[in-house]
């Protein structure tokens, strides 16, 4: 591996506050120069205790992170060359917009003339240039958080780090942030370690996403893939809306298995994670791959009753009692507006086998 390919290197990092549980268990993770990677998971999964491992607030309790190939657990927080965003902006309420980015460059010795210049550079990259006077008291939720990001940026770091940057803003606002922190990402290049536990986040601005669970990453993968191909069921519940079907494998070959459901019904779909007859498993299948009225060739077709249907601006959301599964969520384009979609009736719902998954129990 070159250094371009790990960039950001876990090595059998574990880490323990009380010397008995770990928070984050044998962590192997390597990072692309460049590349924007989100730790993504539940409340006390061990994101946000490796990013502090990163940061150097933590220290790991055994392993190794190494950052251009350097070991850094022994290197203090401020000569690591790592600039960190966090959700509560943590800005310098008695300094300007200027004074708060100059003072990186200050600790760091950086001339009057070269801090001007990488300041302005700085502002104009999250467009507040002209705001160096400012307070931050005088500044919107959604400019604070943007001096935080110019702040990270403006010594030129090695790598950025967000804890949750985005938590504090409303919805609006914070989808438009997204965009502009990806925007800047990609224009200078810099390689970004996000943390959130915000699903959909994590999908629009990475170029790869870890899942944590329980101290460990579950899978790592782009965020098409995270969502397409789940490789176990915490992945596919935690990721998107998701249908499951609890049964065991009836029969298998190598591109199909028949499951047999908790209700007696067979179903066929795509065995990721059983290897024979017998085992138990959860069927995951994502809302808009099941269709009303399906094609001759789908290998599942059921009927189903429709329990609620709620209007969604863009599709109609239907919900069924389909083969024992009374949740099961159906996605109706408002394009093709239905007579037939009202509570009480019974409709033909069909999917292809291969987008069932066949997976592990939890």
């Amino acid at each position: 591996m070159s250094n371009k390919q790990q960039f950001v290197r876990f090595d059998k990092v574990d880490k323990s506050y009380d010397g008995k549980i770990l928070v984050v268990k044998d962590l192997n993770l390597d990072i692309a120069e460049g590349e924007f990677i989100t730790m993504l998971g539940p409340s006390g999964s061990g994101k946000t205790t490796c990013l502090m491992m990163l940061a150097g607030f933590e220290t790991p309790t055994n392993g190794e992170i190494f950052l251009d190939s350097n070991p850094i657990s022994n290197i203090p927080p401020h000569k690591r060359g790592i600039g960190m965003v966090f959700q509560n902006y943590a800005l310098f309420p008695h300094m300007t917009v200027y004074e708060n980015l100059a003072f990186p460059l200050k600790v760091r010795k950086v001339s009057k003339e070269e801090i001007n210049k990488k300041v302005d550079k700085a502002l104009s990259m999250v467009s507040l240039s002209g705001f160096e006077k400012r307070m931050p008291n005088q500044l919107s939720g959604g400019q604070q958080q943007r001096v935080a990001v110019a702040r990270a940026l403006v010594f030129d770091p090695q790598v950025v780090l967000m804890d949750e940057p985005l938590g504090a803003l409303d919805k609006n606002l914070r989808e438009s942030m997204q965009y502009e922190i990806k925007h800047i990402h990609e224009s200078i290049g810099v390689t970004v370690v996000y943390v959130t536990h915000d699903q959909g986040e994590a999908l629009t601005m990475s170029n790869r996403i870890a899942v944590f669970n329980d101290g460990k990453v579950q899978q790592l993968s782009s965020p098409d893939k995270l969502y397409e191909e789940p490789v176990n069921s915490f992945v596919a519940e935690f990721i998107g809306e998701n249908n499951t079907f609890s049964g065991e494998v009836a029969d298998m070959s190598k591109e199909k298995c028949k499951v047999k459901l908790n209700s007696g019904i067979e179903i066929i779909a795509n065995p990721i994670k059983v290897k024979s007859k017998g085992d138990k498993t959860i069927v995951s299948l994502r809302p808009e791959r099941a269709i009303i009225d399906p094609e001759n060739q789908m290998d599942n077709k059921h009927k189903g009753k429709i329990e609620e249907v709620i209007y969604h601006g863009d599709h109609t959301r239907v919900r069924l009692d389909l083969l024992g599964n009374k949740e099961f969520i159906l996605k109706v384009p408002n394009s093709s507006a239905r007579m037939d979609i009202k509570v009480g009736n019974e409709i033909n719902i069909g999917w292809n086998s291969h987008d069932a998954r066949a997976l592990d129990p939890k």
